[in-house]
Order: structure tokens, then C-alpha cells, then sequence
């Protein structure tokens, strides 16, 4: 007599919960990952540019006082390039990335090269700040003022293309880099005016709540410029 399998038949999974992929420990160890990384890139970058967010907490109008403030981001080249390193970290080793080590060791490195390149740009900043004050009362401000809005934010992108170049193309000097920055800041306008919103979303967290604005703000928007910033660098690098 042939017997009867009596094992009752395991229950059939139905319905959405049935077709949603349990997440893996990859998923999760790459979200952290990303939340550890910019966590600890602002907290970094804060450290590395005291004198600027210690000032910019205690100074009731900053913007009345732009040439000190202006002054002081002459210490933000270096850290963004250690910021930038740490990215780079986190695109190369995903979750084991170690953020507070790639950010002292990028920094160590990329002082030499991004140090002389936030000088640059704030001495043409500060420049072209004193011209926009004065010829706003002449005559031909109206076509002169929008000529020196351009050119700042012509130098403001260029620097930041050069930074994320320190990092990108560790073995070039300032000069390829600069011509580098300037072709790509021209050629990719549409990814330097999204940098310079980034920017400026950044500059007014700063202004309005430094504490905050500096804690949270930074490091995610800064990850999308580097990224913008890399594949322009990879098209161009990738072009025949």
C-alpha cells in the first residue's frame, strides 16, 4: 500500500511582502557608510576651519564683514580636499572605509597643492569684491557688475574643479590642473552652475544658523559637487 506523505505543505509567501527581497548586510553597511562619512566630514571640516565657523557664530551681520570672512575661508582649500579624499575613500573601499583616517591623510597630502589655490582664490575674490563696490556707483555698472559676477563665479568654480583635480589626479601640478579646471568649468557649464547653487545652499546655511548649518549641511552637498566634479574628470580623461 503506497503511504501518504501526512507533512503539511509549507505556506506559500503572497502577496507584496512575499516579493520584497529581504535587505542584505551590503545594503545596510553602504548607507552607513555614507551617514559615518558625512557625519565625520562635517564634524572635520568644521575643526579644520575653527577660526571661520567660531567667527561666523559670534558676528551678528557677516555679510557686512565680508573681507574678514572672505579672508578667513583661506583655510577651506585644504579641508575640501581632504573632504574630497574621503570620498574617494568611500568610492574605492564602499563600507570599510575608514573617513576620519582618509580626511588627516588627504589633508597631509593635498596641503601642498590646495593650500596656494585657496590663496589664489580669495586674493581674486577679495579683488573683484572691492571692484564690484566701486563701480557700482558708476556709470556703467550695469555692464560692468554683472562682467565681475561672472569672473567671481567663474573662480569659484574653477578652484573647486582644481580641489577635486588634487585629489583625482594626484601626480599633476597647479598649472595642468588650473588649465584642466578652467577647460572643464567652461566645456560642463550646466555641472558648474549646479556646483555654485550647492555653494551657495551651503554659504547661506552657514549665514542664517552656523551651528547647524555647518553640523548637517556641508558634507552631503559637497558629495554631490565631488561627484559632478569626477565625471567630468572621467569624460574627459576617457575621451579619445
Amino acid at each position: 500500500m503506497a503511504q501518504h506523505n501526512t507533512r503539511p505543505a509549507e505556506p506559500v509567501r503572497r502577496g507584496l511582502a512575499g516579493r520584497i527581497p529581504s535587505p542584505g548586510f551590503d545594503a545596510f553597511g553602504s548607507i552607513f557608510g555614507f551617514i559615518y562619512t558625512f557625519l565625520a566630514g562635517n564634524l572635520l571640516m568644521a575643526l579644520a576651519n575653527a577660526p571661520l565657523v567660531l567667527c561666523l557664530a559670534l558676528v551678528a551681520d557677516p555679510a557686512a564683514a565680508w573681507p574678514f570672512f572672505l579672508a578667513l575661508s583661506v583655510t577651506v582649500a585644504p579641508s575640501l580636499a581632504a573632504l574630497f579624499a574621503s570620498f574617494q575613500a568611500l568610492h574605492d573601499d564602499g563600507a570599510a572605509a575608514k573617513p576620519v583616517a582618509s580626511f588627516l591623510r588627504g589633508y597631509r597630502r593635498g596641503f601642498r597643492r590646495a593650500a596656494p589655490l585657496g590663496l589664489a582664490s580669495v586674493a581674486v575674490l577679495l579683488f573683484l569684491g572691492v571692484d564690484l563696490a566701486i563701480v557700482q556707483a558708476m556709470p556703467a555698472a550695469a555692464l560692468l557688475v554683472p562682467v565681475i559676477l561672472v569672473a567671481a563665479a567663474m573662480t569659484v568654480s574653477v578652484a573647486v574643479m582644481a580641489v577635486a583635480g588634487v585629489v583625482l589626479l594626484p601626480g599633476n601640478g597647479l598649472k595642468s590642473l588650473l588649465k584642466a579646471s578652467l577647460y572643464l568649468s567652461v566645456q560642463r557649464w550646466y555641472l558648474s552652475l549646479a556646483m555654485l547653487v550647492l555653494l551657495g545652499i551651503i554659504a547661506s546655511a552657514a549665514l542664517l544658523q552656523p551651528v547647524l548649518g555647518v553640523a548637517l549641511a556641508p558634507a552631503p552637498l559637497l558629495f554631490v559637487a565631488w561627484s559632478n566634479a569626477a565625471y567630468a574628470y572621467s569624460a574627459i580623461l576617457s575621451a579619445p
